[in-house]
C-alpha cells in the first residue's frame, strides 16, 4: 500500500518556480496540455531549412525507454531503465531546456512481474506533472509521486501487488490521469480495470469493480458530458466510460474486434469519442448522451471501419478531420471523423509509419524507421510538407524488434525527439 516519505526541510525550500504553474507553450503530460496531442503554442517555424532545424543540444540519458518527455517551464522530466535486457533499474531524470544539463536524477522502485523484452525495455509511459509533483508508472506497474523539484519519493504504490493488477504482455504503457484530486490510472484484472487515488497520499479512493477488463496500453481521457463527469478509454477488449465520482461503469461497447495490442489514446470531443486500434481492428465512432441521475448511454454511430487502424502512433482531431497513420494501407490519412466513410479523403507514403503531434496548424509526424521528422501542414487538401530531417544520431542499444517508437513533443518553441537513450532538442521557435 501507499508508502509515504518525509522530504528532508531544505529540499522544500529549494524550489524551482517553473514546476508550479504551466503555461499554453509548455507539454506537463502525456500527449500535451488536454492529453490530445495538440498544443495551442504560437510563433514556430512553418518551413524548415533543408537540413532541419537547428539542434540546440542532444544528451544521452543513460538508458533505454520508449517514454516521451514532459516539459513544463524551464524543466524536462523522463523515464528510462539501465538495464537494457530486462528493464530493470529503471530512474527519473530531470534536466534544464536551455542547454541539457542535468538537475536530478531520481532511482524508481522495480517490483515483481515482468514483460516481453523481444521489443525492447524499459518504461513506456509517460511522466505526468502537477504542479510540485510528478507522476510516474514504471512498465511492471509501480507507480510513484516525486517531487518535481528535486525528485524526492512522496509515495509509491505497485498496481499488481496492491490492486491485483495484471501487466499486459510488453508492460504497463499508459500514462496517468491527474484529474483534481485524483489520479486515474488501468491496474486492469478482476479487482476492477480502472482505479482512482488520492494523488496527495496513494490511498485508493474507488476501483471499477464492475468493470473487470484486462489492461491494454492506452491512456485515459476525461470529460464532462451532460453534466456527468467520465474517464473513457479503451481497455484489451472494449471501449468503456466510468463515472468519475465512484468508478461506477457507465457504458462499454465491444463492436470494435481489438486485439493483441490495443494503443491509442481515444479522441473524445463535443459528446462524441473516437477509438481507433491496429491489427485489423479499424476504427469507430461513439456517440455519448446524459440521462437522468449521473448516467449516460453510449451509442454506436458507426464501427469496424478499416479506413484508419491506427497501430500505436497516435492520430490528431483538427477540426472535422482526423490524422495519422492507417497500417493496414500504410499510409499517412486524413478522414472525416464523423462519416463513416470507407476511403480517406487524403493518403500519402511520403513517409514511414509513425507518431503524431499537432501545433499551430502544423503536424509533426516521426517516422519509426529511421528517425524521420516531417513537418506538414494539418489540411485536408493534402499532405502537404514543408521541411524534413532524420535525428544525427541513432541509438546504440540493441533494437531487438523494437524501432523509432517514442512520440515527439514541441514546447517553448524547441522540438524534442528521442531515440532510447539519445535525446534531442531542436530550436524551431520563429525568429
Amino acid at each position: 500500500m501507499p508508502r509515504l516519505l518525509g522530504v528532508a526541510a531544505v529540499g522544500v525550500l529549494i524550489l524551482f518556480a517553473s514546476v508550479h504553474s504551466t503555461s499554453a507553450a509548455d507539454w506537463p503530460q502525456w500527449r500535451g496540455p488536454n492529453r490530445d496531442g495538440i498544443s495551442t503554442e504560437k510563433g514556430l517555424l512553418k518551413a524548415w531549412p533543408k537540413d532541419g532545424p537547428k539542434l540546440a543540444w542532444k544528451v544521452n540519458l543513460g538508458g533505454v525507454g520508449y517514454s516521451s518527455p514532459v516539459v513544463v517551464g524551464d524543466r524536462l522530466f523522463v523515464t528510462a531503465a539501465e538495464d537494457d535486457d530486462k528493464g530493470l533499474k529503471e530512474f527519473a531524470v530531470c534536466l534544464n531546456t536551455k542547454d541539457g544539463t542535468e538537475v536530478w536524477r531520481k532511482p524508481l522502485p522495480t517490483g515483481d512481474g515482468g514483460y516481453s523484452y523481444a521489443w525492447g525495455s524499459g518504461p513506456r509511459s509517460s511522466p505526468t506533472v502537477d504542479g510540485e509533483f510528478m507522476y510516474l508508472l514504471g512498465a511492471r506497474g509501480d507507480l510513484s509521486c516525486l517531487k518535481a523539484t528535486d525528485g524526492a519519493e512522496v509515495w509509491n504504490v505497485r498496481l499488481k501487488k496492491d490492486f491485483g493488477g495484471g501487466i499486459p504482455g510488453w508492460g504497463y504503457s499508459e500514462s496517468v490521469l491527474i484529474d483534481g484530486d485524483k489520479l486515474i490510472c488501468t491496474p486492469g484484472g478482476s479487482k476492477g480495470t480502472l482505479l482512482a487515488l488520492d494523488k496527495k497520499t496513494g490511498k485508493k479512493l474507488w476501483q471499477s469493480e464492475d468493470l473487470k477488463d484486462g489492461a491494454a496500453y492506452a491512456s485515459i481521457i476525461a470529460s464532462d458530458i451532460g453534466g456527468v463527469r467520465q474517464y473513457i478509454t479503451q481497455t484489451s477488449t472494449a471501449a468503456v466510460g466510468v463515472r468519475a465520482t465512484d468508478g461506477k461503469l457507465l457504458w462499454r461497447l465491444n463492436d470494435l474486434k481489438r486485439a493483441v495490442a490495443v494503443i491509442p489514446t481515444p479522441v473524445v470531443h463535443d459528446g462524441l469519442a473516437f477509438f481507433t486500434s491496429g491489427y485489423g481492428a479499424g476504427c469507430e465512432l461513439i456517440k455519448i448522451d446524459a440521462m437522468e441521475e449521473g448516467t449516460v448511454k453510449a451509442t454506436s454511430q458507426y464501427t469496424k471501419n478499416p479506413v484508419l487502424d491506427n497501430h500505436h502512433g497516435g492520430v490528431v482531431r483538427i477540426g472535422n478531420y482526423i490524422y495519422g497513420h492507417a497500417e493496414r494501407s500504410n499510409k499517412w490519412v486524413c478522414i472525416e471523423y464523423q462519416k463513416n466513410d470507407t476511403d480517406p479523403v487524403w493518403n500519402s507514403n511520403k513517409l514511414d509509419k509513425g507518431s503524431v503531434v499537432c501545433v499551430d496548424g502544423m503536424l509533426y509526424c516521426y517516422g519509426e524507421l529511421k528517425g524521420t521528422c516531417a513537418l506538414v501542414e494539418a489540411s485536408s487538401e493534402g499532405w502537404k510538407e514543408t521541411g524534413r530531417f532524420e535525428i544525427p544520431e541513432k541509438s546504440k542499444f540493441p533494437r531487438r524488434s523494437g524501432l523509432f517508437w517514442t512520440h515527439p513533443v514541441v514546447a517553448n518553441g524547441n522540438l524534442y525527439l528521442r531515440d532510447h537513450e539519445l535525446l534531442f532538442c531542436y530550436d524551431i521557435a520563429a525568429k
